[in-house]
């Protein structure tokens, strides 16, 4: 009897989440990618590692404190975890440094230059100045550090510089001050259209100038990182906005877990600052490239250099969303499915902005996680309350760094009359459903929309993602069950047709795997997904596999299934897709199922199937399902984006074969919708297409 509790099974969550953000890395070093684009993954991986320190290297700290031992399956204790980590990153920094010299080496052959002011011409450097003296001088704040003046307070992710002084009249004198960049500066000086300078650069060649008298005898750039999780005892919140609205402020004062500073800083400004900041020495970390590469967005849009990035693509309207008739109208005549970026978020923007102008619509019902800042969905919701239409929203506050965005919107929409729910207590709501109700020739009319993604038209754009619009009786049904769990009182209330978690999604995966077990060698089980954390489905992953079911994992985060452990996970394919697009969608597939294609908002990670309210929901049409399988297929069969995890928890690039043709996933999707969009497929509400077999010859 094998043991499937034994640590050495699993992967630790926080290292799988690092090769993550590797393999993010490893795009910026990809040849054959556009400079600008590989820049842009520098960007999203320094974006990416700021929340890992903020959130889960702070929550191991916390943990460490109050002396936790056992954290996960893995058995690392939260000690344990940190040194991995501190030693992964510290050898990684320099394939990132090497990464960003690499580029911007490159970039300055074709005319783009991201370089030090020291390096500029005298004409452009004679610009610089002026904009400095013009725009930065009496915005930057310089500020002496001593007995009389306190150290400064420095929220999360603060950049500043520190400086060291010596008196010009008294030489033997030194000081410490810092100058304070606001983060609404831009963090690149852009000097020409080709010329950009980092902010601290500039500002360091002026230091006299904010310290008069005093000579700079060193200067570093340095940036903070602190804890940002929210902890909120709903419990006793009385008011929940207001508590969050706390929780939000103390977001800034939480213990410093992070000091990024520049290598050439001396050791006395290295003292000088965590004297104050009593950060961990192993979480010092020193670059000789600028901080804060996430800000390098920046440069990756200037309009002048959009030749060094990928061809963008525009989202298409195809049918039978493209007919001149009531969205209403198209979604009763039969059930139909979007696949993000490909096909456009438009229509469900259209589909909510219909329902608000109709006279004919009595009720708007939608959850809200994360929404754009100028959400077309939220105006048209404040619009139909203006208009008299019954509109319920869940706006979740704690979608973990959009709360400060969730409360404005959530106090525009009940100042309009909506009524506005904040979630249930001790729970997070994480599903994506709107459920629309009108009245026509007196009989009540139901249309849903349920979707693997947020409300948000600027990640719909970049996320890969579903959408589902029915009117089956079931899903209404069960939809007008879920709206007055949330809005009312509701003990161990069940969905009938959709499994909603904490209470059913999970029992359901498990039964759907353990199914495929008695169907042994003929059983294929896949699953598409953001993260596998959850114990209990790995368990039973193991298990089919043990009982000789195939199980194709598509998991492009967090993996902490081991495949090909022998005698346990050996018919187990784990990869990560990771291009163009942020693998978003989470799909679930049982061969032997009926039927057997689920699309969710949950991922499997015990946050999602025990502590939130996530959806999941069956595709019985034959024409989605079968689109929905087709992408999975695909995926499985790409040879450019994938990668493949091995026994060691490592990943290696999936290497094509000299006789096999170049699969990429991302691009045979673009093509096949845009060949829909001219029409050369115009029966595909009839037919499903081999994607694989119809496209990767033309790539």
């Amino acid at each position: 009897m094998v043991d499937l509790n034994k640590p050495e099974y699993y992967i630790n969550r926080e290292l799988s989440w690092l090769k993550f953000n590797s393999r993010v890395l490893a795009q910026s070093t990809l040849r054959n990618l556009p400079l600008l684009e590989r820049l842009k993954f520098l960007a999203i991986y320094a974006t990416n590692l700021d929340e890992f320190y903020m959130i889960r290297v702070a929550g191991l700290k916390q943990l460490f404190s109050a002396r936790v031992i056992d954290t996960g399956p893995d058995r690392l204790t939260p000690l344990q975890q940190l040194r991995e980590i501190r030693a992964y990153l510290n050898k990684e920094k320099n394939e990132l440094i090497s990464s960003y010299k690499e580029i911007t080496s490159s970039l300055q052959k074709e005319g783009l230059f991201i370089t030090e002011y020291d390096k500029l011409d005298k004409k452009l450097q004679q610009i610089a100045d002026e904009y400095f003296f013009e725009h930065l001088f009496p915005i930057v704040i310089p500020i002496a550090v001593d007995s009389t003046h306190p150290f400064p307070h420095l929220n999360n992710l603060s950049f500043a510089l520190a400086v060291k002084l010596t008196d010009k009249d008294n030489q033997t004198q030194t000081k410490f001050g810092m100058v304070r960049i606001s983060r609404m500066l831009p963090r690149f000086i852009q000097v020409d259209d080709s010329h950009y300078i980092p902010i601290e650069s500039l500002v360091q060649k002026h230091i006299e100038n904010l310290f008069p008298g005093f000579i700079a005898s060193s200067v570093s750039a340095f940036r903070v990182t602190r804890n940002a999780d929210i902890v909120i005892e709903e419990e006793e919140a009385d008011d929940f906005m207001e508590i969050l609205e706390q929780g939000l402020k103390l977001r800034k004062k939480g213990a410093f877990v992070r000091l990024e500073i520049q290598s050439t800083a001396d050791k006395d400004i290295i003292e000088f600052l965590n004297a104050h900041l009593k950060i961990f020495p192993r979480d010092i970390y020193e670059y000789d490239i600028p901080l804060n590469l996430g800000t390098l967005w920046q440069i990756v849009t200037n309009q002048h250099f959009a030749h060094l990035t990928l061809e963008p693509n525009k989202p298409k309207i195809l049918p039978p969303f493209d007919e001149n008739r009531s969205i209403f109208d198209t979604i009763e005549s039969g059930e139909a499915l979007l696949v993000h970026p490909y096909e456009s978020f438009e229509t469900v923007t259209r589909l909510i902005q219909s329902a608000a102008k109709d006279p004919k619509t009595l009720s708007i019902r939608m959850t809200l996680y994360r929404v754009e800042k100028n959400s077309p969905i939220v105006a048209a919701l404040i619009d139909a309350a203006n208009n008299g239409v019954q509109v319920t929203v869940m706006v979740e506050l704690k979608a973990r760094f959009d709360e400060e965005n969730n409360l404005v919107w959530a106090k525009s929409l009940e100042q309009a009359g909506a009524h506005v729910v904040y979630g249930i207590s001790g729970f997070k709501v994480h599903a994506k459903i709107t459920q629309i109700i009108r009245k026509v020739d007196n009989k009540l009319k139901f249309y849903i929309h349920l979707a693997t993604g947020n409300y948000n038209g600027a990640t719909a754009k970049i996320y890969s993602d579903v959408s589902f619009f029915t009117s089956r009786e079931e899903i209404v049904t069960d939809s007008t069950t879920f709206f007055h769990i949330l809005t009312g009182f509701a003990k161990k209330q069940r969905l009938k047709y959709l499994s909603m978690s904490p209470t059913q999604i999970k029992p359901k995966l498990l039964s759907m795997i353990n199914n495929e077990i008695q169907y042994k060698q003929k059983g294929h089980i896949i699953l598409k997904a953001n993260s596998l954390v959850d114990q209990d489905i790995i368990k039973a992953l193991y298990k089919a596999s043990m009982a000789g079911v195939k199980c194709d994992l598509i998991i492009r985060g967090i993996c902490c299934l081991k495949p090909n452990i022998k005698g346990v996970s050996e018919n187990i394919n784990v990869i990560s897709i990771v291009g163009k697009y942020l693998e978003h969608a989470r799909i679930y597939y049982f061969k032997n199922s009926s039927p057997n294609v689920y699309i969710s908002s949950a991922d499997l990670m015990p946050r999602n199937l025990e502590r939130r309210l996530e959806l999941m929901s069956p595709i019985e049409n034959e024409r989605l399902s079968r689109t929905l399988k087709e992408i999975l297929d695909l995926q499985l069969a790409d040879n450019e984006l994938s990668w493949i995890l091995q026994n060691d928890t490592n990943y290696i690039k999936k290497i094509r074969k000299k006789d096999e043709k170049p699969i990429n996933c991302h691009k045979i999707l673009e093509n096949y919708i845009n060949k829909l969009y001219k029409s050369l497929y115009k029966d595909r509400t009839k037919k499903g297409v081999n994607l694989v077999r119809k496209f990767s010859k033309d790539n």
